[in-house]
């Protein structure tokens, strides 16, 4: 079945890089990021786990726990990420679950009913402090991951569920917002003392809220 938006983020107990882990537990109460790729040793996935090992120190400043899943087994994982610490110049530092029997792809739907039964897509979740499913998104397997991107999509969803407002369109951390259509112009006026602007009825940009 396919995990759709607010949906419950499925539990799992797996084997990692890092030790046993149940996911939940591992999340905490925080935000977490699950990014699966379709094989070990895939050149486009390799550039993007040191990716996510360089850009640690963001993801850890919003609070977010990454884990990336393969359906290779620990041995393989292991002798991967020397290349990736080789080839990428940096040091993995966030778990890889081992998946072997495809549990945890099949739990999140990763299994492509036309792909080579071995091949998870390449999925991103990011799932919320309620463990519930914030973002899903699904790339070919020729196109590396935008990690700028999802630190920006993390930016935003970490706003919008305190205050009621959204994002604009290419809306980065620190720039206006909009004030959700429920709210009428009185409640605004309270919930944003640095004020607003109407640009129309439905539209009312407000400076970022203090977070």
């Amino acid at each position: 079945m396919a995990i759709r938006l607010g949906d419950d983020a499925p539990n799992f107990t797996a084997e990692t890089t890092e030790g046993t882990i149940n996911f939940h537990e591992w999340l905490g109460n925080g935000w977490g990021i699950l990014f699966s790729h379709p094989k070990d040793y895939t050149p486009v996935c390799t550039t993007e786990l040191g990716t996510v090992a360089k850009i640690s120190p963001e993801f850890k400043k919003r609070g977010v726990k990454v884990i990336a899943v393969s359906v290779d087994p620990m041995d393989s994982h292991k002798g991967w990420i020397n290349d990736i610490n080789e080839t990428q110049k940096t040091t993995m530092n966030y778990p890889i679950i081992a998946d072997p029997d495809k549990k945890v792809a099949t739990l999140y739907d990763m299994i492509h009913p036309n792909a080579i039964d071995n091949m998870t897509v390449r999925s991103v979740f990011i799932i919320g402090p309620d463990k519930k499913v914030k973002l899903t998104l699904t790339y070919p397997a020729s196109c590396g991951r935008n990690f700028d991107e999802l630190l920006r999509v993390i930016d935003s969803l970490q706003l919008t569920s305190k205050y009621k407002v959204a994002t604009p369109a290419n809306w980065k951390e620190g720039e206006d917002c909009i004030i959700t259509p429920a709210v009428g112009d009185a409640e605004a006026q309270q919930l944003f003392p640095k004020g607003f602007t109407t640009v129309k009825p439905y539209l009312r940009y407000t400076p970022q809220p203090n977070r």
